[in-house]
């Protein structure tokens, strides 16, 4: 057996033991009290900060009753965990699940790729994307039987769009005011905050005063600010600019910011984590709420477009973009740019493409260019003009998705110990982390490379995430909250998602409750779809409806 797994299997075999001396200690429930599920004798992680110990959880309804020593209850289904770690389930606070979740095919509305890794609680309308109509949105879904608990923002993209379309503009006094009143609504109707993507158009076009001007909408309804931050490297402020930026926004605004992802991207600001950390150690000693969530790969994903192109070449929207590209001198100086972008990004040997079903899937941006005897760049820009005519023709994907090799391993792991970050997947179509963030988190750095333990690992995925969304009664075993319950084997929980493969399902998951039903058991989903739309209660602030 490796020595990473007999350390993990002898820390809990320590508790196990400890637990059993203690157990009988323990102030017991009225004897024989009746409930729906008992999960005995595993060792259990509450979310919190304490020790893990051995006990029982037992369930009723939806909700936990017990967390503690054995004795008390029965039941009529009794799980033997023991061996096994019992944790809440996992909280994902930066997803792109959207291609389960919208699915026509309630099988794939369970959102298996992420019940499978543990995950009880996923986030969308992430990067800015957000409809501000949260509540019709969220009704649609629950109604429509999701697999996982969803939870809602209003996204800066969406109501950019509906006011200003994709042009590259500031808003007059009225248009402003509408931008307002739309992330008010959102927020009204239960959003858990305002999302931007300032690196992406046309999101980008705006400027900070703008962000914050609409952000405080979000701030006076109890909001929180969440983004995808306006430059991960130095494609234009850089990176330690914009993290200035992200965190001058929340105190201008006057709410708490939650970077998404927080990396240092490209061979220009490689070994910048350590800056980074110590601008948001000095804004949270100021008194700004600070915090931020990371994906434990070296590669990000994202699209050729995003990656390569300007952002004065997408003004407009994808018919403009095409037009700068029918004409010579226009297209000479995107051309001159891209260069610029494939330096940062590492080159075209770092960029693999991942869209899949394409005849590129799984070959490099470098592999295709010398397949079709072009440049690289006039090789992005084949894909990129047929993904954006495709999207035209109202056809999805497109094939212009890549997963950039672009983080330095001492970045993410000095980023991943800090005590205000916690796990995210930013799961997406092509990408692996969809599929297998959260076991390949535990697999690589908690038993392999020890970069953290386990029970930060636990605190990272589930507790710290709930405090910072003040979600209602989740991501801690406690009596009354909802029973989102996790048993996994320490030794078999593992991805099997890879950059090749990426939408193996992961493994180890022994049992996963969502709302109390049984929604994952010994790795195979069970098809429940008891997941329910966390929106927050109506905020001060807000007009009552009529």
């Amino acid at each position: 057996m490796p020595l990473a797994s007999l350390s993990v299997r002898r820390t809990i075999g320590l508790v196990s033991a400890a637990a059993a001396l203690l157990a009988v200690s323990g102030a017991g429930a009225q004897p024989d009290e009746a409930v729906d599920v008992i999960i005995r004798g595993g060792t259990i992680y509450d979310g919190g900060e304490g020790n893990p110990f051995v006990g029982d959880v037992a369930i009723r309804g939806d909700r936990i009753v017990h967390v503690g020593p054995t004795g008390g209850y029965s039941a009529p289904r009794v799980i033997d965990a023991r061996g096994m770690v019992v944790a809440p389930g996992f909280i994902d606070p930066h997803t792109h699940a959207d291609s389960f979740l919208r699915a026509p095919d309630k099988a794939a509305r369970v959102n298996a790729a992420w019940l499978n890794q543990g995950v009880s609680t996923v986030m969308i309308g992430v990067d800015g994307s957000g409809t501000p109509d949260v509540a019709a949105d969220a009704a649609k879904l629950e109604a429509s039987g999701i697999g996982t608990n969803i939870v809602s923002f209003v996204g800066f993209g969406p109501v950019r769009q509906r006011v200003l379309g994709q042009d590259a503009r500031a808003p007059d006094a009225a248009e402003l005011g509408r931008m307002k009143a739309l992330v008010a609504k959102g927020m009204c109707e239960g959003a858990v905050g305002f999302s931007t993507g300032l690196f992406y158009a046309p999101q980008s076009f705006a400027t900070t005063g703008e962000v914050v001007a609409v952000a405080r909408e979000a701030a006076v309804r109890g909001g929180i600010y969440d983004t995808h931050q306006r430059d991960e490297s130095s494609y234009s402020i850089g990176l330690l600019g914009s993290v200035q930026e992200v965190i001058d926004i929340g105190r201008q605004a006057g709410m708490p910011v939650h970077f998404a992802h927080l990396k240092a991207l490209g061979v220009d600001v490689h070994g910048q984590a350590g800056a980074v950390i110590a601008a948001i150690d000095a804004a949270r000693a100021a008194g700004v709420d600070v915090t931020a969530d990371q994906y434990p790969w070296l590669a990000s994903g994202s699209s050729l477009d995003a990656s390569l192109l300007p952002r004065w070449a997408v003004d407009g929207g994808g018919a403009a973009l095409l037009t700068r590209l029918d004409d010579p001198a226009t297209l000479a100086r995107i051309r001159g740019e891209m260069q610029e972008n494939l330096r940062r990004r590492g080159g075209a040997g770092a960029l693999l493409l991942i869209s899949q079903g394409f005849p590129w899937t799984g070959q490099t941006l470098e592999q295709v260019a010398a397949g079709w005897k072009l440049d690289s760049r006039d090789a992005a820009l084949r894909i990129i003009r047929q993904s954006v005519e495709a999207k035209a023709r109202g056809e999805s994907g497109g094939g212009a998705a890549v997963a950039s090799f672009n983080m330095a391993q001492a970045d993410v792991d000095l980023l991943m110990k800090q005590p205000w970050m916690v796990t995210s997947s930013d799961g997406s179509d092509g990408h692996p982390r969809m599929f297998a963030t959260f076991p390949e988190k535990y697999v690589r750095y908690v038993r392999e490379r020890k970069v953290i333990d386990l029970a930060t690992f636990i605190r990272q995925s589930t507790g710290r995430t709930a405090d910072i969304y003040k979600l209602d009664r989740r991501g801690y075993l406690r009596p009354g909250y909802f029973a989102d319950v996790l048993v996994f084997d320490p030794e078999q929980y593992a991805p099997r998602a890879d950059y090749v493969r990426p939408r193996e399902p992961s493994v180890g998951v022994r049992k996963l409750f969502v709302n109390g039903t049984l929604a994952v058991d010994d790795s195979r989903t069970t098809g429940a779809t008891v997941g329910r739309a966390l929106l927050r209660p109506r905020p001060a602030g807000c007009a009552t409806p009529s």
